[in-house]
């Protein structure tokens, strides 16, 4: 029986991945296969070919998909985020180390099968990043992809070593086998920086006090942040992410001179998108009480990323900075979203 050809989305309910698929189906042009071991909502069901509740560990079902689906582009979003995985960071290596080696392995066969490469689309994280203290931070200023390469948390280490995981199946697989030759991996990754999604709400990511904000004064509830008010890192608006992923996928493989490329939306302190929230919502609560160990891995992180590779590469432009993203897509999108409860 033939395969019916698809795209695979791993993680496929979260923050990337329903903005992901939402935006794949607008497309129309390809089926898309979802996978994430919580069951998707129904309208996000239904942008999708079939929607499987299962588990990137459980190498017999992707086998089980492969045998139907002839999968030839696989954006792999599933993951244990920065805080969960502080708290459980044995399974948080098993699945975002062992899970991304199982759908590296699905990418060589399907590359294999179809006689031409699968392309592999990997969101990394600024949590790669681990600058010392804060005086190292300021000075450092805009990273570029291979400046203090020196995580301190258990997801940062497993992004990072996900990216080599990635070059290595894309440049150097099996070297010195009899046989050797290229895997057919074809593996991008992007460094995204903190990602504000109007849709989803945030849900274990270190970065998430600034989604936490908006959602929460949205809501009418008070909303105590657990970083400084000086805290900066870069930030990104999901539209972009989401165009970011399907340029880079899309560009000619000739154009990249490299296989991980930082991107970036705008940098802001945690006061300053306070400020903004509250100029949205006027009756909004807002407070700072920081926690000192998630305080501690936040001022790890870059307060901005250089990304002039993914400029140069493939015309990366983001489209929202700080001011569009609040007034065009946050406030009217998340305002509808309460509005409607």
């Amino acid at each position: 029986m033939a395969r019916t050809p698809a795209v695979l989305v791993t993680g496929a309910s979260g923050e990337i991945g329903h903005a992901l698929v939402q935006r794949l189906a607008e497309t129309g042009d390809v089926d898309v296969v979802a996978l994430d071991v919580k069951a998707l909502d129904g309208e996000l069901a239904r942008h999708c070919a079939v929607a499987l509740v299962g588990d990137i560990l459980d190498r017999r079902l992707l086998d089980r998909l492969t045998s139907e689906f002839e999968i030839d582009t696989i954006f792999h979003l599933a993951a244990v985020l920065s805080t969960r995985a502080e708290f459980v960071p044995e399974t948080a290596h098993e699945v975002n180390v062992d899970g991304t080696l199982n759908l590296l392995r699905v990418a060589v066969d399907e590359a294999r099968a179809l006689g031409r490469p699968v392309r592999f689309l990997f969101p990394s994280s600024i949590a790669v990043y681990g600058l010392p203290d804060l005086s190292v931070k300021r000075a450092a200023g805009r990273l570029a992809e291979d400046e203090w390469l020196t995580p301190t948390t258990m997801y940062g280490c497993n992004k990072l070593y996900a990216e080599h995981l990635g070059r290595y199946f894309a440049r150097h697989y099996r070297q010195l086998a009899p046989q050797a030759g290229p895997s057919g991996v074809d593996f991008r990754a992007l460094r995204f920086p903190g990602l504000i999604s109007a849709f989803t709400v945030p849900s274990g990511g270190t970065s998430d006090y600034a989604p936490e904000m908006i959602h929460a004064a949205a809501q009418g509830r008070p909303y105590v942040c657990f970083v400084r008010a000086d805290t900066q890192i870069p930030f990104m608006a999901m539209p972009d992410a989401i165009d970011a992923l399907l340029a880079l996928g899309a560009a000619p493989a000739s154009s990249l001179a490299r296989p991980i490329y930082n991107v970036t939306g705008f940098s802001a302190t945690a006061d300053a998108l306070a400020d903004l929230v509250r100029t949205a919502f006027p009756e909004a609560r807002i407070t700072f009480a920081p926690d000192p160990r998630r305080q501690a891995i936040v001022d790890s992180w870059p307060q901005d990323l250089d990304d002039a590779c993914a400029r140069r590469d493939w015309g990366f432009r983001a489209a929202y900075d700080l001011t569009r993203t609040f007034d065009e897509y946050l406030v009217p999108n998340i305002t509808r979203r309460y509005a409607a409860v």
